[in-house]
């Protein structure tokens, strides 16, 4: 890789602003001082220090956010704030995206990464990896629904869906609400809603909870965000 890139990759500045860097003296390769931003280095072997500080290359990045509502999954809009605009300066970088969606207004764990292989495993149809969800409900869930849920549901416009495991966590027969927690083993689109409207029901709150093995860390706050830990990511990676 070639220098500049290695530098620019980690966020010491854009490819124009590291150039110049290398050429004020500011970078060493392997203990010499290197004046060429063209100069090849193999980013798991070679010691780069920028301004005396080490530079560790690091290929993918993993970010779990806490999804407000009011934000959309995406990387840009025009008009919409995005869940890519809530980074910090510190840790965007132009090839993070969301995998996978949620609703603009359902909250709940966002996964943000550049691992594209890894986005692949997580989306796939063939995969089955679990999402689960918390879900507010205007109407009362029963046994009954629990039972449809677990067999498969017709859901508008003819579509089937997988089983799915329905917990009714709470109900108020004279409120007519409920709370749910629901695991599903695919991505429809706005499947949570359509298939709660398909028992006669509407949700009017949602949140997810966990991603395959990772749950949403309780700590962080509506907008917020953290770095994956190595366990989360090698939890993650185990989706084959």
């Amino acid at each position: 890789m070639r220098l500049d890139k290695f530098l620019a990759d980690m966020g010491i500045g854009s490819r124009k602003e590291v150039k110049g860097y290398i050429k004020k003296g500011l970078v060493t390769v392997n203990g010499q001082v290197v004046k060429s931003d063209k100069l090849q280095v193999a980013e798991d072997q070679d010691q780069v220090v920028f301004d005396g500080e080490p530079v560790i290359y690091q290929k993918y990045f993993y970010y779990m956010m806490n999804k407000p509502g009011g934000v959309i999954s995406a990387t840009v809009d025009n008009y919409e704030e995005t869940v890519v605009d809530l980074l910090a300066d510190t840790d965007f970088r132009e090839d993070l995206f969301p995998v996978g969606r949620l609703d603009k207004d359902t909250e709940g764990f966002m996964l943000l990464s550049n691992d594209g292989a890894l986005a692949h495993r997580l989306l796939s149809p063939k995969k089955h990896v679990e999402k689960e969800y918390f879900a507010k409900v205007a109407g009362v869930m029963t046994e009954e629904d629990v039972a449809a849920f677990a067999k498969g549901l017709t859901i508008d416009g003819g579509e089937e869906t997988l089983p799915a495991e329905l917990t009714i966590v709470a109900t108020d027969e004279k409120a007519q609400t409920s709370e749910i927690r629901l695991i599903l083993h695919e991505g429809k689109f706005h499947q949570v809603k359509r298939m709660v409207q398909a028992v006669g029901k509407e949700v009017t709150y949602l949140k997810r909870l966990r991603i395959g093995g990772l749950v949403l860390d309780s700590g962080l706050e509506l907008g917020d965000y953290r770095p994956l830990t190595e366990a989360e990511v090698v939890l993650l990676e185990g989706v084959r």
